[in-house]
């Protein structure tokens, strides 16, 4: 004999399953795990951001340091600075930043546009 909502095998033994209520339990636990996770990440990426991006200007300022002692001049174009055999090898975007062109001696190096809003300035 089985009984109400279970299911029996020839061998007699029942096998029951998770309800409809169990599983929507279950999602909706897993939404609010989601909800209260995800704004930390976003904060930690931004974080994370704003600091690779800082240190990309942090390089460049330094480059340009370097080239305006070596060179005698107080103003630089970053495409000198960027490159396989120059000052600094990469400069990769990190959120679709734009940075200058020109970099001045004793004027801080700032990086618009980044991931769109944002903007970062590096004073050495």
């Amino acid at each position: 004999m089985t009984r109400p909502g279970y299911l029996s095998d020839t061998s007699g033994s029942t096998a029951g399953g998770f309800t409809l209520v169990e599983i929507m339990i279950v999602v909706v636990i897993i939404g609010i795990l989601a909800a209260l996770a995800i704004p930390g990440f976003q904060k930690i990426r931004v974080a994370s951001q704003d600091k690779a991006i800082l240190n990309n200007a942090r390089q460049l300022a330094s480059a340009a340091e370097q080239y305006y002692h070596e060179s005698g001049v107080d103003s630089v174009l970053v495409s000198d600075l960027v490159g396989p055999t120059k000052f600094v090898k990469v400069l990769d975007p990190v959120a679709k930043e734009i940075y200058p062109t020109t970099l001045y001696a004793a004027t801080p190096v700032t990086v618009l546009g980044v991931a769109g809003s944002r903007t970062i300035t590096y004073s050495p």
